[in-house]
This record gives structure tokens, C-alpha cells and sequence, in this order.
């Protein structure tokens, strides 16, 4: 199984991600991570990536996710995947993605990258990811108010994940 937590930037993937990776034993991605230089650049100057700038990152992260799935291996994705058509690239030959969709006020994620501090995505560009944003309709929704360790749990019963490093 892949899981792909999507969402605008600051809204907690990579936190949640983190803890479902603790908690199930699988890998997690961060697909900040997998950026080329030219996008960390253009998103730190507060410039929006085109879809041009996504296609090759999309591309890669999709080809991770793939390499797990024949490897047998279980994943978690942590992606902004704000649109269908990105959402449709990173799931393409994929089988069993389970999609959950942190989201949460403008308000409150522009808080949380205020106080965010040696990320390259800055505030800046946080109204163009919510204009960007198309909601899923497959996916699990989550408001990101409560606890990530609350977010983690609903996740883990949602889709009835294996808890082997559980406490």
C-alpha cells in the first residue's frame, strides 16, 4: 500500500508522515526532498513552480513510489499533489494509494509558516497553493487542528495500517 499525504505547504506531512512511518515500520518520502535545485530557488525567491517545474519532480516521485510497490514494500508520500492532474501523475502504474488530504484555515497555516524556520517555502506563496488547490474526492480529509500524533491515529484506523513498532 502507498500513502500519499497531500495538502498545501505547513499543514504537517512531514510531521504526520514521520509518525506514521514510527508507527507502521514503512519508508517515508518527503518529496521536498526530491526537488532540483532550480525549484528550491524559485519557491525560496517566493516565485510558483509552473507545471513545467512539477513534471520532471512528479515524474521521479512517481517512479519511487512504483519501485517500492515491486520491491513489495509498503510507503508513505508526503506531496503537496494539489491538483488531479499532478495526483493522477504520482499514482500512475501504482496500485493501492490511499490518499489523505491535511487541510486546514489560511490563517492557521500561514501561523504555522511564520514560525517555520530553514524551509525554503516561504508564506509568500501560501495564497497561490490555496488558489492552486483542488480538493480530492478519494481521499480521507483531515483538519490539521489537533495533534499530529491524533492525526497519525485516525490514519492508522482509517485504513487499518499494521502497527508493528507500536508501543
Amino acid at each position: 500500500m502507498i500513502v500519499i499525504l497531500m495538502g498545501v505547504s505547513g499543514v504537517g506531512k512531514t510531521t504526520v508522515g514521520e509518525l506514521l512511518a514510527a508507527r507502521t515500520g514503512w519508508a517515508f518520502y518527503d518529496a521536498d526532498a526530491y526537488h532540483p535545485p532550480a525549484n528550491i530557488e524559485k519557491m525560496r525567491n517566493a516565485v510558483p513552480l509552473t507545471d513545467d517545474d512539477r513534471w520532471p519532480w512528479l515524474d521521479r516521485l512517481n517512479a519511487l513510489l512504483r519501485k517500492a510497490q515491486q520491491k513489495g514494500e509498503s510507503a508513505i508520500l508526503g506531496c503537496s499533489a494539489l491538483k488531479q492532474r499532478y495526483r493522477e501523475r504520482l499514482a500512475q502504474g501504482v496500485d493501492e494509494v490511499r490518499w489523505i488530504h491535511l487541510k486546514g484555515s489560511f490563517e492557521l497555516i500561514q501561523t504555522r509558516l511564520n514560525l517555520r524556520k530553514g524551509h525554503y517555502m516561504t508564506a509568500k506563496l501560501l495564497e497561490s497553493q490555496f488558489g492552486a488547490l483542488e480538493p480530492p474526492t478519494d481521499a480521507l480529509e483531515l483538519d490539521v487542528g489537533p495533534d499530529p500524533a491524533a492525526l497519525a491515529d485516525t490514519i492508522v484506523r482509517s485504513f487499518n495500517l499494521p502497527e508493528p513498532n507500536w508501543p
